[in-house]
């Protein structure tokens, strides 16, 4: 590990840096949305807008890189993001903001796939599992940093959109001034969404279902904080839970991952999930319980969501993981999109506990579903399933690739 972080700790310290400014982003706009006296559900547009645009930019950005290079696109994209995250303080309008959301989710999906990239071809077989390891590690620690900078100044005045602004423009310094060659980048096969459910029902409704529950996490926690009524301090808390669960509990979730049935692995974070939801609903507990639930939820939905990942590849060649995975990672996508909008439309009918219910009732429909499915297929056997890769939700084709090629090459040490 001491090897990788010395070749690579330039990059991951702009990831590290990157991920700050897109985690106060997110966050702020909550607060400050409703200190501009915007609605829950012109909001949960808001903060929608961001998954559509990094879905599209999934999609363009590829194409974009193959015509003009990494350096340009990403040196392009890095000037428009710094752009937007001052220009919502100047217009705090739901409509202006959807529009800049869309446009930096487009951009921050492009530099993902940039960074993404650089870090991939800058490691051996050898070495780049424990990259993409530290990678996802830097993404969490950069959205939890983020929480505490949000205590540093006023939601309501200007340089908590200057901070990201300057961090962001920072974190592209290491790659843009890389000696290291822009690595080439290969098109990548396409799989019919017909032929990918065929392989893996769970698998896709499952990821459909957890792009909810993420974009719900991501998008609507500080909207949702903010219709609470509770501090900045307390909602900065309440978010980094959420990503403190998910770092902690990613590992041992995945050694029991490699050890069982993963679909009752499934069915059982589901359940605990879909029971904490519930809980918070009826007991309404105070700012400490509320944390519990957070980091709770957050430990669910990201190994959940890797888990699913995994599943599928049971199921499928090697040739074709990377190809399943980026038609998992667009479903991933849609859901996102619908997440904020339908956790905004049942918080203006329920308030904020609209926000705990659909969380719940996602997670209770992946149970049921999970545990339907364990009638209908044996599990793979232990011997032949594939390792478990720690993938963010919000990890691109490009990482995602990476990440399954390294646990692909692991199988090979596992013993017979």
């Amino acid at each position: 590990m001491l090897t990788v972080l010395r070749t690579t700790w330039p990059l991951l310290l702009g990831i590290l840096l990157l991920m700050v400014g897109n985690g106060m982003q997110g966050t702020l706009l909550g607060i400050r949305g409703k200190i501009e006296g915007i609605s829950t559900t012109q909001m949960s547009v808001v903060m929608s807008a961001y998954f559509g645009g990094f879905l599209l930019g999934s999609r363009v950005v590829p194409e974009l890189i193959r015509q003009v290079g990494h350096v340009r696109v990403f040196a392009a994209l890095g000037s428009l993001i710094s752009s937007v995250l001052i220009l919502y303080a100047a217009a705090p309008h739901w409509i202006s903001w959807s529009l800049m959301r869309l446009l930096i989710g487009f951009c921050f999906s492009g530099v993902y796939i940039t960074a993404e990239s650089w870090l991939n071809a800058g490691t051996t077989n050898e070495n780049r599992g424990q990259a993409m390891s530290a990678y996802m590690i830097m993404q969490m620690l950069g959205i939890i940093s983020a929480q505490f900078l949000m205590n540093t100044a006023d939601p309501a005045g200007y340089l908590l959109f200057v901070i990201p602004s300057v961090l962001v423009s920072v974190s592209f310094l290491p790659i843009l001034l890389s000696t290291q060659p822009a690595p080439q980048f290969a098109t990548l096969k396409r799989m019919s969404f017909g032929s990918l459910f065929r392989v893996s029902p769970l698998g896709c409704i499952g990821i459909f279902l957890m792009g909810g529950v993420f974009s719900a996490l991501f998008g609507m926690a500080s909207v949702w904080g903010s219709t609470k009524g509770l501090s900045v301090r307390e909602i900065s808390a309440f978010v980094a839970a959420i990503y403190a669960g998910g770092l902690l509990l990613q590992y041992p979730i995945g050694w029991l991952s490699d050890h069982g049935d993963r679909r009752f692995i499934v069915l059982g974070l589901s359940v605990l999930g879909a029971a904490v939801s519930l809980a918070t609903v009826t007991l309404q507990p105070d700012i400490w319980g509320l944390l519990l639930a957070a980091a709770l939820i957050g430990g669910v939905a990201n190994p959940v969501y890797s888990l699913l990942l995994a599943y599928t590849n049971d199921f499928l060649d090697s040739s074709d993981m990377a190809a399943a995975s980026a038609g998992l990672l667009f479903i991933n996508g849609v859901g996102a999109m619908a997440g904020p909008l339908i956790t905004g439309w049942l918080m203006s009918l329920l308030g904020p506990d609209g926000f705990w219910v659909y969380i719940g009732l996602l997670l209770a429909v992946l149970a049921f579903y999970a545990g339907w499915r364990r009638t209908r297929r044996p599990a793979a056997p232990v011997a032949d399933q594939q390792s478990f890769a720690v993938i963010a939700p919000s990890a691109t084709p490009v990482a995602v690739e990476a990440a399954l090629e390294t646990a692909s090459s692991d199988d090979g040490d596992k013993p017979a």
